[in-house]
């Protein structure tokens, strides 16, 4: 169904060679050789995937069309599901493919507008995936939960109608956020659903245009929800939706987009536009900041945090920067790009369209292998490794998928 929908316009391809893709903080168990990629930044929110038995160098499994769009991976066993935009047709179209072959296993589309505001358009979001459940929203806020099995709808909720939220300039781009039998979604307004029956559990103040998805932590004995919005950085109870604190962090156009880091009671927030990062203390009662810098200026996707040191991409330079706000390292020459992690290894998916895996040292910038991996486009979306497979995807729609199994 879906390679009749994009033959017309993007000439879809399969290359079967039989030799596939994830990434987010040091989370590392030497015994884990495979993991599951579920949710934006994976399944731990910190852009570092659990394996460590993986190889630097890979080959090309398969290869296909999946629509245009910004939108990541998620992978679980033998499944991957995303997200792309069907111009011709004008449809968003959910995807479920095999992991390992790319063929597809069902479709579901909807109509949607291409949103193609000083960029080429297309998704913002990237699914979340919870056992049975299937969980995506969109850039105009169409929130829907489907059947992963099968793509059936289970329940589906309009943003936009339904809670009044206000759709920002680039449309939305929070994912949606799995915590325990709920289901975050930010939309300016956070909300929470019962992940099961779709029925709301909270709502938050309107915290400013939403791009950012937001994190989850523990600071001291508090379950909070850490959201980086147009208005800047607020600290929710996970319970309640209640603010617990929030400081101003005002942007141009109001964007931030890369998610918050969390590391103790200290949270990490960096924006491009020339407005730099910050690193700020959570006391339980309020937000202070500790230091400000134009350092490191995530514009699109954001740090993954390694032994204490950060790794991304201010603005165009791919840097590593101290928890400090101390440059350790700058490579320039890569374009805008995206950055994830797994083991002691970044996976850094360049402007260029070439996955590169490096050593995660602040020591200096030590490349492992460069791959040219996708043509055309922009490649401002995170790659994804899940059990030894390596999905990479450019804003046309093209997304690879490579063989890096055993080392």
């Amino acid at each position: 169904m879906l390679k009749s929908l994009l033959n017309e316009r993007f000439g879809c391809r399969m290359v079967a060679l039989f030799s596939v893709f994830l990434g987010a903080t040091t989370i590392v168990s030497a015994a884990n050789e495979a993991d599951d990629w579920t949710q934006w930044r994976g399944p731990n929110g910190t852009g570092i995937s659990a394996e460590t038995k993986w190889s630097a160098q890979g080959s090309e499994l398969w290869s296909k069309s999946v629509g245009l769009g910004y939108s990541s991976v998620v992978v679980s066993g033998d499944r991957l599901y995303t997200i792309g935009y069907v111009e011709d047709r004008k449809e968003d179209v959910i995807i479920c493919l095999n992991a390992k072959t790319g063929e597809e296993i069902w479709t579901y589309a909807y109509p949607a507008e291409k949103w193609a505001k000083f960029h080429g358009g297309g998704t913002n979001c990237t699914p979340s995936l919870d056992g049975e459940r299937l969980m995506v929203l969109n850039r105009e806020g169409r929130f829907t939960c489907l059947s992963a099995a099968r793509g059936e709808v289970l329940w589906k909720k309009d943003m936009v109608q339904e809670f009044g939220a206000a759709v920002p300039t680039w449309g939305f781009a929070a994912s949606p956020l799995v915590l325990d039998e709920m289901v975050v979604v930010n939309v300016g307004t956070v909300v929470a659903f019962d992940k099961k029956s779709g029925e709301i559990k909270w709502t938050s103040a309107n915290l400013g245009h939403a791009y950012s998805t937001p994190s989850t932590a523990l600071i001291g004995d508090k379950k909070c929800l850490v959201v980086v919005n147009g208005d800047g950085v607020a600290v929710l109870d996970r319970e309640t939706g209640s603010t617990l604190a929030s400081v101003e962090w005002k942007t141009q156009y109001d964007v931030n987009a890369a998610s918050p880091i969390v590391t103790g009671d200290r949270i990490f927030v960096s924006s491009g536009y020339n407005h730099g990062c910050g690193l700020f203390k959570f006391d339980g009662e309020s937000i202070a900041k500790v230091w400000d810098s134009k350092i490191m200026r995530n514009k699109m996707s954001g740090c993954v945090l390694i032994d204490g040191f950060l790794y991304g991409f201010d603005e165009a330079v791919l840097k590593c920067i101290d928890l400090d706000g101390n440059e350790k390292w700058a490579e320039r020459g890569l374009g805008q790009g995206a950055v994830s992690a797994a083991g002691n290894r970044l996976l850094i998916m360049s402007g260029k369209g070439e996955l590169i895996i490096a050593e995660a040292t602040p020591d200096a910038y030590r490349v492992f292998s460069k791959t040219k991996v996708v043509e055309g486009g922009v490649c401002w979306t995170t790659p994804v490794i899940a059990n030894g497979l390596i999905y990479c995807r450019n804003s046309l729609g093209t997304l690879s998928c490579r063989d890096h199994r055993g080392e």
